[in-house]
């Protein structure tokens, strides 16, 4: 298996199809449109999982903490890799296929090395405005409701938590881009073609802010599904090649270290208002 830098949130997909994030709990009260809709997800997921090759879907672990708690370090993927795909003449009536969103968790290769594969949630479509004002997004000059993300320090950093502003850390070249073309009246206008991302662990994500906009030929695809989530540090997950070690402590722990609670748990994204 190929494994990307630390910092990333996706190793690069194994060599065939294996086993997203856990739905928040339905009100008993859920509709027949919402049960439908849980239906539907599951039969796509159950012929992607039946039927499926590279092609389709593709296997991924998550090496670091930047998408907490939505997806945790040692879930294990499945990415519909036909979900945002272009839709041609007779198979937009035959796959599912879908704009990306606001709120989507997007697969997508590192704009800054592309060899690697990266996991974060879409905050800003093109032509999208956002800044962030104490840790808080605003999207189009609306603050934006965010249940998933986490705040894990408590201080306010002056770049990260009031963007765009003076970077005061190092930023990728096309951070700078960024910053330098499209700022108009203190918020980053997305430009066509491209996207605006954030981690959901927002005080510890390599995102946008520093690399940023996600081009949309980078875009791999949608997380479909947790098959297996397996708790174990970073550094055996995101090492590279075979390690003893990893292998060891699976053979002794699988059961207990195993999340068995979020086996099979689908991934679905948060709707935001433009």
């Amino acid at each position: 298996m190929t494994r990307v830098t630390p910092d990333s949130p996706l190793v690069q997909p194994e060599p065939a199809p294996e086993s997203g994030l856990a739905p928040p709990p339905e009100a008993p009260h859920a509709s027949a449109g919402s049960a439908r809709h849980a239906l539907s997800e599951w039969t796509i997921t159950i012929i992607l999982l039946l039927f499926g090759t590279t092609t389709l879907v593709q296997a991924f672990v998550i090496p670091t903490g930047s998408m907490e708690d939505s997806l945790l370090i040692g879930d294990h993927l499945l990415v519909d890799k036909l979900a945002f795909a272009p839709a041609g003449p007779v198979s937009r009536y035959l796959l599912p296929y879908t704009p990306v969103k606001r709120g989507d968790i997007v697969v997508f290769r590192y704009p800054v090395d592309v060899r690697q594969t990266f996991v974060k949630r879409v905050i800003g479509l093109p032509g999208d405005r956002i800044r962030i004002v104490n840790k808080e997004v605003f999207l189009n000059g609306r603050r934006i409701e965010e249940p998933y993300k986490v705040h894990k320090t408590s201080y306010i950093d002056s770049y990260r938590d009031n963007f765009p502003s003076e970077p005061n850390t190092r930023i990728d070249r096309r951070a700078e881009r960024m910053l330098e073309r499209h700022v108009q009246g203190g918020e980053v206008v997305v430009p066509p073609d491209a996207y605006f991302v954030l981690g959901d662990n927002r005080d510890s994500s390599l995102d946008s802010r520093y690399w940023g906009f996600v081009p949309r030929e980078n875009i791999v695809g949608k997380p479909l599904l947790v098959y297996w989530s397996y708790d174990a540090p970073t550094h055996r997950l995101a090492g590279p090649g075979f390690q003893l070690e990893h292998w060891k402590d699976l053979a002794v722990n699988f059961v207990s270290k195993t999340r068995w609670r979020r086996t099979f748990l689908l991934i679905r994204g948060h709707a935001m208002q433009p």
